[in-house]
């Protein structure tokens, strides 16, 4: 399922974006899509199999029996104008093959990123720089882990300064709908400070809210 930046649906004038939730296995992506659509969220989780090993890297989340294969697919109303189609990305490295036929025509994505994996977001992070397509940086808190400062876990992924950051609860839906207003208004900053460069269908002057 392939959507432009944005589609103008006729005749109610709303606004569609597609947003990439994104980031290494097992990082949360699956559980903040549920945890944030509006909808049933569609779901490509399977077992993970005896195939898996010595080829997924379960390091710091063995308990873990399900993996995404494909895709998750939600979606969120930012305001009567405005709805975010979320697609999540497979983790695993074997299906990273995926990533740039859910990227194409995606307004931006929120990088989930795992402290005790934190290796794990680079080829997150490196594919979505390349491709110039903006995004945050959501550190998904586990229970347990360690709380070290933003400053220091940006200064470990080499982030530039303008890419916002925040820790984040992907089980809880206020702190998931922070992080897409986060990239909401990341992405309106950068369209203020390329305005010879806009976006067809971007609300001039957005309410953001995230409201069932």
């Amino acid at each position: 399922m392939a959507f432009s930046s944005f589609d103008m649906v006729q005749p109610s004038k709303i606004t569609s974006a597609k947003i990439l939730i994104a980031g290494g296995f097992g990082v949360g992506k699956t559980t903040m899509v549920g945890a944030v659509s509006e909808i049933a969220p569609l779901s490509t989780e399977e077992l993970i199999s005896a195939e898996s090993e010595g080829v997924d890297d379960l390091s710091g989340v063995e308990s873990k029996v399900t993996t995404t294969v494909a895709l998750d697919f939600g979606r969120i109303t930012v305001n009567p104008s405005l709805i975010l189609y979320l697609f999540g990305t497979p983790g695993q490295e074997r299906f990273r093959f995926f990533w740039d036929e859910l990227a194409a025509g995606a307004l931006g994505a929120v990088v989930l990123a795992d402290i005790r994996r934190l290796d794990d977001s680079f080829a997150t992070i490196d594919f979505f720089e390349s491709r110039r397509l903006p995004f945050v940086v959501g550190v998904n808190y586990f229970d347990g882990a360690h709380r070290y400062r933003l400053s220091d876990l940006r200064a470990a992924l080499d982030l530039e300064d303008q890419v916002p950051m925040r820790y984040c609860d992907a089980r809880s839906r206020d702190s998931c709908k922070q992080l897409l207003v986060g990239l909401t208004e990341h992405l309106l900053t950068r369209l203020e400070s390329v305005p010879d460069q806009p976006i067809s269908g971007t609300p001039a002057s957005p309410a953001i809210r995230l409201d069932r």
